[in-house]
């Protein structure tokens, strides 16, 4: 490894260590993010050990992983070896945990907003297993990636837009739910994250890169906004492109970013989202494009998720995932290309309703596997569902779902 790497690597622990060594000490499992590689210490502290002992040792766990993803992944070792290439060109790293595939899984909207009924179960407590699932939160850990809907911005401070009905505001403090979750990158593309203005906006941004999560979808301004995110992991080079159709008006109370302003991607005209996607086709081996597109609270895909879905299929995209109408939607096949049209609420509000997660599985070959994991959010809660419960859902997806074939562990296929 070059002494750069190193050197690096030291400085940025130093930076993460003073903030998470008490949790290090009572916690067995913890994350750490050395620049845009993604590794984890796993070892239980001993309460009473030093702040020196304990950054001595993460910073050797450290060392000993990136020089690992470095050498699983020789195909990109100019890239490894160049870190502020990585930070530039939004790159992460980290290692698979099977040497021959990479579990990628996907959820829809969640909300971490103490004044609405989703964080009934969680405030007081600040335990996030309350509100999903113990069984569903270590399916979300198992993959390698871990992707979601964050529809709101983190942040103490802004003001509420006027002009919109429902405003979305967490402290900034809850981001740290993600990393409980195993959540490695989040989408902001969508219509809440402007909710509390620019400052807010802004906040978000930064609250998630000190939290060491990733984001798509959002930049300060539009060059930021419309890069993907690239995942270097066993030998793969794997994009992930977020926009946003939400809301569909010239002047949108969520503000798209500019070449001089922060905001969101948007892609009502999709020129922009179009030229992204097939430049990232061109500098990875697999494209995922997440949307937030469709009706609110309609089950059937509209014109505009049919048209937009088409072109993006066609402009390289190997696979689509879509939020935003906060109920499941159809799965189809598009040019070959498959398409998950939505996933609904994945833990947004009180009512009882359907939602699920995708969980796909890459090879060198592309697209291995690609299932559809049945959940029930209910009562502030959303379980991973077995049983007859399970089947009935997926006897649900299978109706509204033409030309593919879902079976009973929902694994689909066409």
């Amino acid at each position: 490894m070059k002494p750069f790497i190193l050197t690096f690597s030291i400085v940025m622990l130093i930076g993460v260590s003073g903030i998470a060594t008490y949790q290090w000490i009572v916690e067995p499992v913890k994350s750490v993010n050395t620049s845009h590689f993604q590794v984890s210490v796993d070892r239980v502290e001993t309460v009473g050990e030093s702040e020196t002992e304990l950054a001595a040792e993460v910073e050797e766990q450290t060392k000993a992983q990136i020089e690992e993803i470095i050498s699983v992944n020789d195909k990109y070792d100019d890239v490894l070896n160049d870190p502020e290439y990585m930070v530039e060109n939004n790159i992460y790293a980290k290692n698979a945990a099977e040497p021959d595939q990479v579990t990628i899984t996907f959820a829809g909207d969640i909300l971490f907003d103490e004044n609405y009924a989703i964080m009934t179960r969680v405030v007081g407590n600040d335990d996030i297993s309350n509100g999903i699932s113990p069984e569903l939160i270590e399916e979300m850990k198992s993959a390698d990636i871990m992707m979601l809907n964050n529809e709101f911005p983190y942040s103490d401070g802004g003001s509420p837009l006027e002009e919109k009905q429902f405003t979305f505001r967490a402290k900034p403090y809850r981001v740290s739910y993600l990393n409980d979750l195993g959540v490695d990158i989040v989408s902001l593309a969508n219509n809440h994250a402007y909710d509390y203005g620019e400052s807010a906006f802004l906040d978000t941004m930064a609250t998630l890169e000190s939290a060491g999560i990733a984001y798509v979808g959002a930049g300060r301004n539009l060059r930021e906004a419309r890069r993907p995110v690239y995942y270097i992991i066993n030998n793969m080079k794997i994009a992930i492109v977020s926009a946003t159709q939400i809301e569909r008006l010239d002047q949108p109370d969520t503000k798209g970013a500019t070449d001089s302003s922060p905001g969101v991607f948007r892609c009502w005209n999709g020129d922009n989202l179009l030229e992204t996607v097939r430049e990232a086709k061109e500098n990875s081996d697999f494209v995922i494009v997440y949307l937030h597109w469709g009706t609110e609270n309609v089950s059937e895909i509209d014109w505009a998720q049919e048209k937009q879905g088409a072109e993006v299929a066609a402009a390289g995209a190997d696979l689509i995932i879509g939020a935003h109408p906060h109920c499941l939607q159809p799965i189809g096949i598009v040019q070959g290309v498959p398409v998950v049209y939505s996933l609904g609420n994945f833990w947004f509000n009180s009512r009882t309703m359907d939602t699920g997660m995708i969980k796909v599985e890459l090879d060198e070959n592309g697209l291995k596997s690609c299932r559809f994991l049945p959940c029930l959010q209910q009562g502030s809660r959303t379980v991973l569902l077995q049983g007859e419960e399970k089947l009935r859902v997926l006897n649900d997806m299978r109706n509204m779902s033409a030309g593919v074939q879902i079976d009973d562990e929902g694994y689909i296929t066409w």
